[in-house]
């Protein structure tokens, strides 16, 4: 099935997103699509020192964006258009961004150099929204944690890891779907607005929640998720003309071959599943054709490295 409109090579891809998002970004790379990175990191360190500092993950510098408040904030930072209440997180004499806690593995050695490297880094986020053809954003948790005194959405609890948790600072938060639907729009008609003739390709994370702070079973919660965040990502489809929807969701869960698509734990996506699902991908939007799957995939192939992608979730759980 075509797509409702075409990419090609000419053409300048962000990404951005949960976890998954960064099977995109490499698959982009990989096939000679123009892939945005408008944050490359500071010349003279290696490819390896460039990937332990976050850099060329995404086109800027901003980690995972999980969900669509995060996003809509995101924006709105680029633009100077909101500015959290917390400017910063002091652990062990090194200072952190309270939205990028795991961007500088160490942290700054300074406020002076936190507060450089946040307008830097903001500076490239407008330039990827600006400039941008096409922007493929991949929704992937309903969770998260707000802080009460600003709305402020954070990409991981507040003290794991890094910071001090706070109840009276910090709220835990599951997004509905009117939630969900509503910031995402907010982005949808902002972004519209700054670059008309951007393009929007919305993906649902195939990812199981790794852990869950409902009250629910973490399989309960991982269905309440990604059912909203389908029907988010539908509503917004049907809402606006220069944007569609792939079923990477789909292609990963619900097809005869999910047992060759996720590894022996149940979560991570193996090579043939992420091969597949950008086969499509590129078939849908560039018009590959998209050969069929590979006979004799193994299901027990573990899939790729546990440091093959980046994901905050993980950092932070680890750490507990």
């Amino acid at each position: 099935m075509p797509g409702r409109f075409a990419i090609d090579e000419t053409m300048a891809i962000a990404t951005a997103g949960s976890c998954f998002a960064q099977h995109v970004a490499k698959q982009l790379v990989q096939r000679g699509f123009k892939y945005m990175v408008t944050e490359p990191g500071p010349k003279g360190l290696f490819d390896d020192d460039l990937a332990d500092r976050n850099y060329g993950i995404f086109p800027a510098r901003f980690g995972n964006v999980y969900t669509t408040p995060q996003l809509v904030q995101l924006f709105e930072r680029a633009f100077e258009r909101f500015t959290p209440i917390e400017d910063h997180w002091l652990d062990d004499g090194r200072y952190y961004d309270p939205l990028r806690p795991f961007i500088e593995p160490e942290g700054f050695a300074s406020l002076d150099a936190l507060h450089h490297d946040r307008k830097a880094h903001l500076a490239a986020v407008r330039e990827m929204f600006e400039r941008c053809d096409i922007f493929v954003f991949t929704l992937g948790l309903t969770e998260g944690w707000r802080d009460r005194r600003d709305g402020t959405v954070y990409p991981t609890c507040p003290g794991c890891s890094v910071g001090t948790f706070d109840p009276a600072r910090y709220e835990f938060v599951n997004f509905g779907v009117r939630e969900t639907t509503d910031s995402l729009f907010e982005f949808i008609r902002a972004f519209g607005l700054l670059n008309p003739r951007a393009k929007v390709i919305l993906t649902v994370s195939p990812v199981p929640l790794l852990a869950t702070m409902s009250v629910n079973h973490v399989v309960q919660a991982t269905t309440y998720s990604k059912s909203v965040l389908r029907v988010s990502a539908e509503e917004a489809r049907s809402s606006f003309a220069h944007v569609d929807y792939f079923p990477s969701y789909e292609v990963i869960t619900a097809t005869q071959r999910t047992h060759v698509f996720f590894a022996g734990d149940g979560r991570t996506v193996t090579p043939a599943g992420v091969k597949r699902a950008m086969d499509l991908f590129f078939a849908q939007y560039a018009g590959t054709p998209a050969p069929p799957p590979e006979a004799g995939e193994d299901p027990s192939d573990p899939g790729p490295p546990t440091d093959d992608v980046v994901c905050d979730e993980e950092t932070a759980l680890s750490a507990i």
